[in-house]
């Protein structure tokens, strides 16, 4: 496999297969994981004694915050991803480790928080070679359909 020079990352010329479709996958991941996020909430609710429905956005950003930390750093890819086939890549083809997790995760929740960065972040995820995010950009890090053996 060739690789950028600058980065350990499959060139998206020459290996487009890695980036192919990844975009709408992203966003159905998304999508699965926002219902896993609610539904995990609900559970915590319930151990609440439904005291935490008086906190419940405040909840539903922990729980969801936890969720896609933890799951980006040991799995590649939160459920959803894992879900349509992709995984997140450091800039040197690796998964994220535990403290690269928690920068993505909290560079999506900042730009979660901001109607604006979200929609220049979507934007770049479809129009960018790589398919990468304002987070993705800064980070390094790349979503890429998962290899067949991984």
């Amino acid at each position: 496999m060739t690789f950028y020079s600058e980065t350990m990352l499959p060139d998206p010329v020459r290996h487009s297969e890695f980036y192919s479709g990844v975009a709408l996958k992203r966003g159905l991941a998304w999508i699965v994981d926002f219902v896993v996020i609610s539904a995990l909430t609900a559970v915590v609710v319930l151990f609440t004694a439904f005291l935490g429905l008086f906190f419940l956005g405040a909840l539903f950003l922990a729980v969801g915050f936890l969720y896609r930390w933890v799951t980006i750093s040991r799995g590649a890819g939160t459920w959803g991803m894992r879900l349509f086939g992709i995984m997140l890549l450091d800039r040197w083809g690796r998964p994220l480790d535990v403290a690269t997790a928690l920068g993505h995760t909290l560079g999506y929740t900042i730009s979660m928080a901001f109607v604006f960065p979200q929609l220049i972040s979507v934007a770049f995820m479809i129009l960018s070679p790589r398919g990468q995010g304002l987070t993705d950009m800064v980070l390094g890090t790349v979503a890429i359909n998962r290899p067949s053996d991984r």
